[in-house]
């Protein structure tokens, strides 16, 4: 019955992500207010119906909460928005942290190439955006740009799906600041950022359910983070 629901909820998840991105791709733009609200509540619902921990749904709320603030193209919104989101990756850094302790530690030379990787990525990027923001979003976006790279090399502890999903939300933040910073964009930008931040939520949660569904469930790592289950 848990396992039904949780399959309705991911196809809900999909049809509401097929319209949002629809809506972008055709100019819809109604189409997009309505949709880009429901996406991140019915991946979370679909987390919760598959057990998963509440670290992983707090950072998918406060994802949403930044989704709901970005719609508004309000620059107190776009920080408020992007506050939210630095709440959520807090959130996946602390819940990758809780994964990395229960795998082997002879992943640990490839997350030091990932991390080399990442602090590389990050310095180009910072150093190549700074000139074009504006000068009151050059301090947030780059403590915000910090936190988003933690994040994603954390991702890697919990496998390739958290790590690919953790790669993309680099992708999908990185179009938005190159649009703020007002570089070339690709055609329906919009689209590329949903597109690849809608992926990227999906695989975080299924690396995570992933490593969830390979332990039992009285492995110390894990029983405090499956307190929520129903």
């Amino acid at each position: 019955m848990r396992r039904g629901r949780g399959s309705l909820l991911l196809v809900a998840f999909g049809l509401a992500a097929a319209v949002d991105l629809g809506s972008l791709a055709g100019g819809f733009t109604s189409g997009h207010v309505v949709a880009k609200p429901l996406l991140v509540p019915l991946l979370a619902a679909y987390t919760y119906a598959c057990g998963g921990p509440r670290l992983l749904l707090a950072a998918l709320l406060f994802g949403w909460g930044g989704d709901v603030l970005l719609l508004s193209g309000a620059e107190p919104a776009f920080l408020a928005g992007m506050g939210s989101f630095a709440m959520g990756h807090v959130c996946y850094l602390v819940l990758f942290g809780k994964v990395g302790k229960s795998r082997k530690t002879r992943q640990l030379p490839y997350g030091v190439v990932y991390g080399f990787a990442y602090v590389f990525a990050l310095v180009a990027a910072v150093v190549s955006l700074w000139p074009g923001l504006p000068a009151d979003l050059r301090l947030p976006v780059a403590g915000y740009s910090a936190l988003l790279t933690a994040m994603a090399w954390a991702a890697t502890r919990a496998g390739l799906v958290a790590g690919l999903g953790g790669a993309l939300f680099v992708v999908s933040d990185m179009l938005i600041a190159t649009g703020v910073a007002e570089w070339p964009q690709p055609p329906r930008p919009d689209l590329w950022i949903m597109l690849t931040y809608l992926a990227a939520q999906y695989l975080l949660v299924q690396g995570v359910l992933r490593n969830l569904g390979t332990r039992s469930a009285s492995t110390p790592a894990y029983g405090e983070m499956s307190t929520n289950s129903a």
